[in-house]
C-alpha cells in the first residue's frame, strides 16, 4: 500500500491518500495479539460488536504504526467500550462529544492516527451537532458509526435511526419519528469519505477500513451492527444467503452498480432508479464514481435503502480529497507567528478593539 521513507514515515504514491503520512512507523512486525488488551470483553453474547472488534484488532497491524501513535476515542453506548479492548491509547469520553475531543487530538497531534467509535444514538442524537461539524471541517480522523437502530446500553428505546412504527419500550405504540440516514447526513455535511459496511462481512469491513485510514481528512464509516437482545435480526436480509446477492448493491469505483438481479440506472429527469437487471443493457447501468467532487449522485445512492432493504448500497459512496482542517490550521498558525509580530498575544490583547466598562 505504501513505501517507507528514511525518517520512518509513510510515503504514499501519487494519487493515494495521505491520512497516515505523518505518523511514525513501528520498527517491528506486529500481529493481532499486539493489539488485544488484557481486559475482559463484556458485551452480550452474540452482539455484533464482537465481530467488529475482531476485524479491527486484526486490521490494525496492517497499518504498521506504533501503538502509542494510535488513539481510539469513544462516547457513551455499548460500542463505546471499544477503547478498553484495544492495546492502544484510548479515551472513553462523554455522551456525543467524542468527535469534539478527537478534533482537539487530531488538530494538535498530526503524529496520531485518531479513531472515533460511536453508535447511532451517541452520534446522531445528543452528538449530532459535533458529528456534522467534524465532517464539514474535514478533521483528519476516522469515525466508525455502529448502527443497530436501537438504544442498546439503556435497554431498548428507539434511536434516531429506528424505522417509523418501531415498537420499543419508549414507543409502545410505534415510533412517529422519521429516522436519520447516516450516509445522507454525512454527504450533506460535505464529508470527503463516506462508506457503509456490515459487522459480519469481515473482508469487506476491513477493505473499507483500509481506505478510510489512508484518506486524509474525516472518514465516516457506517457499520450495520446487530443487537441480538433489543433489535435482533434488523439486518438479516443482508446476511441471508438466499437474499443478500439480490438486494446488495456493491459500490466499487469504476464498476457498474448492480446486484445479481437488480441494476441502477439514470431514469426520467436524471433520477437514479433501481430496475430489473435483465431489462437493461449493460451499457445503461450506472458506473460508480466515488471520486466525483459533486456529491449529488452519492446522495441519491444513499436513498436507495428506502423502503427498507429492498435494495441496499454497500461500499464507499464518496472518496474525494479536500484540505484537512489540521493542515489549514497549522499553516495559519505558522503564517501568524512568522508575520512580524502578528502572532504576539500581548499585542492582540492591547489592540484597538477594546473598551472599558464602568
Amino acid at each position: 500500500m505504501s513505501d517507507i521513507t528514511t525518517n520512518g514515515h509513510i510515503a504514499h504514491p501519487v494519487g493515494v491518500g495521505t491520512g497516515l503520512a505523518l505518523i511514525p512507523r513501528a520498527t517491528e512486525k506486529q500481529s493481532l495479539k499486539d493489539f488485544k488488551s488484557d481486559q475482559e470483553v463484556r458485551w452480550c453474547p452474540g452482539c455484533g460488536d464482537y465481530a467488529i472488534l475482531a476485524a479491527v484488532q486484526s486490521f490494525l497491524p496492517e497499518l504498521g504504526l506504533k501503538r502509542e501513535n494510535i488513539v481510539f476515542v469513544s462516547g457513551i453506548g455499548c460500542s463505546s467500550r471499544f477503547p478498553y479492548y484495544l492495546n492502544t491509547y484510548g479515551f472513553h469520553s462523554i455522551h456525543g462529544r467524542a468527535p469534539a475531543i478527537a478534533t482537539g487530538l487530531a488538530a494538535s497531534r498530526p503524529d496520531l492516527s485518531v479513531w472515533v467509535i460511536t453508535g447511532d444514538g451517541d452520534a446522531l442524537s445528543i452528538g449530532g451537532n459535533h458529528l456534522i461539524h467534524a465532517l464539514r471541517r474535514n478533521v483528519n480522523l476516522n469515525i466508525l458509526l455502529f448502527n443497530n437502530r436501537i438504544y442498546g446500553l439503556t435497554k431498548g428505546q428507539y434511536s434516531p435511526t429506528s424505522e417509523v412504527g418501531k415498537i420499543t419500550k419508549s414507543t409502545p405504540m410505534g415510533s412517529l419519528d422519521k429516522p436519520f440516514n447516516p450516509i445522507s447526513l454525512a454527504l450533506g455535511a460535505e464529508a470527503g469519505f463516506v462508506a457503509r459496511t456490515l459487522d459480519s462481512d469481515r473482508k469487506h469491513l476491513q477493505s473499507v477500513l483500509r481506505e478510510a485510514a489512508a484518506h486524509r481528512g474525516t472518514s465516516l464509516v457506517e457499520i450495520y451492527q446487530n443487537c441480538n437482545i433489543f433489535n435482533d435480526g434488523a439486518f438479516d436480509a443482508l446476511k441471508d444467503p438466499g437474499l443478500r446477492d439480490d438486494i446488495t448493491l456493491r459500490l466499487e469505483h469504476g464498476q457498474p452498480i448492480a446486484s445479481a438481479s437488480k441494476a441502477v440506472r439514470r431514469g426520467a429527469g436524471g433520477r437514479i432508479e433501481v430496475v430489473d437487471r435483465a431489462s437493461v443493457p449493460e451499457g445503461e447501468i450506472l458506473v460508480h464514481d466515488a471520486h466525483d467532487p459533486d456529491p449529488s449522485a452519492a446522495f441519491a445512492l444513499s436513498r436507495l435503502d428506502e423502503p427498507a432493504f429492498e435494495h441496499v448500497p454497500i461500499g464507499i459512496f464518496r472518496s474525494v480529497d479536500r484540505p484537512a482542517y489540521d493542515t489549514l490550521m497549522s499553516k495559519q498558525v505558522h503564517e501568524a507567528v512568522s508575520d512580524q509580530g502578528a502572532g504576539d498575544l500581548d499585542q492582540l490583547l492591547r489592540g484597538g478593539d477594546t473598551w472599558r466598562v464602568g
